[in-house]
């Protein structure tokens, strides 16, 4: 590691300074990693500033009296090489001073407070423009209402209120576990536009009631809140107040106690309403309710609250439990900080931390915020665009700007003018081009493979319904689900004692006409014609019969294996003809049919014409350490409706939103396209109705184009002008 330099050239602005802590600046004692430190709060302001032992001495040593040389001397002659340096002093004597923790007599204080207010109603005004998918509007002091409310919930916060919270959790998850089926089923009903209305009412009560937690629990601890307000999640309203105040908390439990008192209350709504749901009749207004309050505490609890990478309740709690404060913001130093080191050359430059064990924990994190974000800004303005064009396409823009360009911009003007790059400046202008041209190279012009994926279902290659033939009562059953049987073979008889009496009549009545027949040729009778008219009728009608005869043995149409019901169970029952007993399935070369949706289907329709090779790969979901290569041998251009097997819809565990009013969970909600693939090789496939997962490999593209691509189909399937 570089030496930290002693000195500083701006040291003379600041070493005749007298400041001070400011008298009503409140400091709490911390625990971080087996250190102490020093949280500095002011109430007026609620600002914060973490100090270590050292940097509270100094401030400690701050009274007014002493300058800031003297000061820093003294803890030189103390603390030696530990000491701060010239410019670490003064950092730390600046941040101070900006938070309002620290009074300098040097202009008039009042000008000061004014100033430092305009700036920090500046920097807030920022933060909102930058923010504007999380929108913050104050609404007023909500201290006294809580601590009104803290002891009505008093007797319950504590190890027994929690155990009980517990139970009712639980006890609410194994209930409504064996109803998952009927839970997911409802999802559809739940966003539908008729229930909008009901949605929003339940989402801001239950936030309502999820502040609640973190205010109470706060309160506790003898916290304050000082703030309640709305906040627009993407334009959404939802309530929130301001628990900054557990940052001066001593324990991290507690910390954590008042950053997960949120979900806490929340979830046990949940689970009270599960046990609503479970107890009213589908089709109630509080049972739709009920579902209301467990989608939302499940959705935007695990999507938003207890997302760690998001400024919510989780990431706090993972800052406490990784004991790393401040936990993006020095995540993005510490990335900016190995830029800086590595890339531009600047070794003056002081990391964030010089724990070995902290610096990955804030390298991980930084790199997996900053890919969220994309991720997070690419689905959020692709939904707004679905729902209403305009306003996404204005929101896209503007987050666009403040996300990307603003900080590309500041960038370029710190790269431009700062003192930091005075003898550097021409190797870090030369190392941005370096990396933006491998960038732009790697992402524009470099091939990658280019991988579709979809899902499908393992389909025989033949499959025939077996039907009675005849009304009847079954007499026996040769065969049962799971047996091979062949061409002709036996399935099952019946019996129809009507047919074999108008069978045994009709032979009678052809016998004695043929004896008529024979004796009016005997006599040259005229009737001669006219009974071998009837002769002749008689003999198809008894041809009929036989074959009617014949059709009460059911028989399989082909080889293969009996599938669906058990002809057994049929056995003593009356039948009607054409009612189904079974299925043949000609379980030898089977193939796999894979379903896309509208927005993949051109790709496929472009193979189909031999304009784009493709390579199909299955993976079986029973087995999923089995693949096997596949050809494409047929393409479906018509969207289809009807599912080709249950298990590809939600209720059989797929992934294709189907209609919850069909019983057969094969009817999409959108037109599925189907491609049908034959193992390569004659490699032998699943059984019928197997979940396959298929990776198509289209020729390699760099991968701008491939996103570019899958950007374009995503709004040409989300957009509605």
């Amino acid at each position: 590691m570089a030496e930290r330099p002693t000195f500083s050239p701006f040291w003379h602005r600041v070493r005749a300074l007298k400041p001070r802590l400011r008298p009503h600046v409140q400091v709490t004692r911390q625990h971080y990693r087996g250190r102490r430190w020093h949280v500095a709060h002011d109430p007026t302001t609620n600002q914060f500033f973490r100090l270590n032992p050292i940097g509270h001495e100094l401030v400690g040593l701050l009274d007014g009296k002493r300058t800031v040389e003297e000061v820093w001397t003294i803890l030189l002659q103390r603390h030696g090489d530990d000491s701060p340096t010239q410019q670490e002093a003064l950092q730390l004597i600046g941040q101070l001073y900006s938070s309002n923790l620290l009074s300098v007599d040097a202009p008039p204080e009042t000008e000061q407070l004014l100033r430092r207010g305009r700036e920090r109603r500046k920097k807030k005004a920022m933060g909102q423009a930058v923010g504007l998918m999380y929108f913050k509007i104050r609404l007023f002091n909500p201290d006294g209402i809580f601590a009104w409310l803290e002891p009505l919930f008093r007797p319950i916060l504590n190890r027994v209120g929690f155990f009980v919270w517990l139970a009712v959790v639980l006890g609410a998850i194994v209930a409504i576990l064996p109803h998952f089926d009927r839970l997911a089923a409802s999802v559809d009903n739940t966003l539908a536009p008729a229930n909008w209305g009901w949605l929003t009412v339940v989402f801001i009560v239950t936030k309502a009631i999820h502040e609640i937690g973190h205010g109470v629990i706060l309160k506790r601890f003898g916290g304050q809140v000082p703030e309640f307000g709305v906040m627009l999640l993407v334009l959404f309203p939802a309530p929130y107040v301001d628990a900054t105040a557990s940052w001066a908390l001593e324990s991290k439990w507690k910390r954590i106690a008042v950053g997960s008192g949120g979900m806490i209350f929340e979830l046990f709504v949940a689970a009270i309403a599960a046990m609503v749901w479970l107890s009213t009749e589908p089709g109630a207004l509080i049972h739709q309710i009920a579902y209301n309050a467990m989608f939302i505490a499940s959705i935007s609890t695990i999507l938003f609250n207890a997302n760690p990478l998001m400024r919510f309740d989780g990431y706090y709690i993972l800052s406490d439990l990784l004991e790393v404060p401040n936990l993006m913001q020095r995540a993005q130093n510490m990335i900016k900080h190995f830029f800086k080191r590595y890339a531009f050359g600047i070794e003056n430059d002081q990391p964030p931390t010089t724990n070995a064990g902290e610096r990955r924990i804030l390298v991980t994190y930084g790199i997996l915020a900053l890919a969220y974000r994309v991720f997070l800004f690419i689905s959020i303005t692709l939904f707004v665009m679905g729902k209403m064009f305009a306003l996404g396409l204005l929101l896209a823009i503007w987050t666009g700007a403040m996300w990307f360009v603003l900080p590309v911009g500041k960038f370029v003007h710190w790269l431009a003018s700062h003192p930091s790059l005075l003898d550097k400046r021409v190797r870090a202008v030369t190392a941005t081009m370096l990396m933006l041209a491998m960038g732009v190279v790697s992402l524009g012009m470099v091939p990658f493979p280019d991988w579709r994926k979809a899902s499908g279902v393992v389909e025989p290659a033949r499959r025939s319904g077996v039907f009675f033939a005849s009304d009847g009562f079954i007499v026996e059953a040769f065969v049962s689900p799971g047996m091979r049987v062949g061409a002709g073979d036996a399935i099952a008889t019946i019996d129809n004692p009507e047919i074999r009496v108008e069978l045994a009549t009709a032979r009678a009545e052809l016998a004695r006409a043929e004896v008529r027949w024979r004796s009016a040729l005997a006599r040259s009778s005229p009737a001669a014609d006219e009974l071998a008219e009837a002769v002749t009728n008689l003999t198809e009608r008894v041809a009929i019969l036989e074959n009617r005869i014949d059709r009460l043995t059911v028989r399989a149409p082909h080889a293969g294996v009996v599938a669906g019901a058990d002809p057994s169970e049929f056995v003593g029952a009356w039948v009607q003809e054409g009612t189904a007993i079974c299925e043949i399935v000609e379980d030898r070369g089977s193939r796999i049919v894979a379903t896309l949706s509208q927005r993949e289907n051109t790709w496929a329709i472009r193979h189909a014409t031999g304009d784009l090779p493709v390579v199909a790969s299955v993976r079986f979901l029973s087995d999923a350490g089995r693949s096997i290569e596949g050809n494409i041998v047929e393409v479906v251009e018509s969207g289809q409706s009807r599912l080709a097997h249950a298990s590809l819809g939600y209720a059989g565990g797929g992934t294709i939103a189907t209609d919850p009013q069909d019983e057969s969970g094969t009817m999409a909600t959108s037109r599925q396209f189907e491609l049908r693939i034959v193992p390569a090789d004659g490699e032998p496939t699943g059984a019928p109705g197997e979940r396959v997962r298929v990776r198509f490999t289209l020729p390699s593209r760099p991968l701008m184009a491939q996103w570019a691509d899958r950007l374009h189909k995503l709004v040409q399937g989300r957009v509605t002008l």
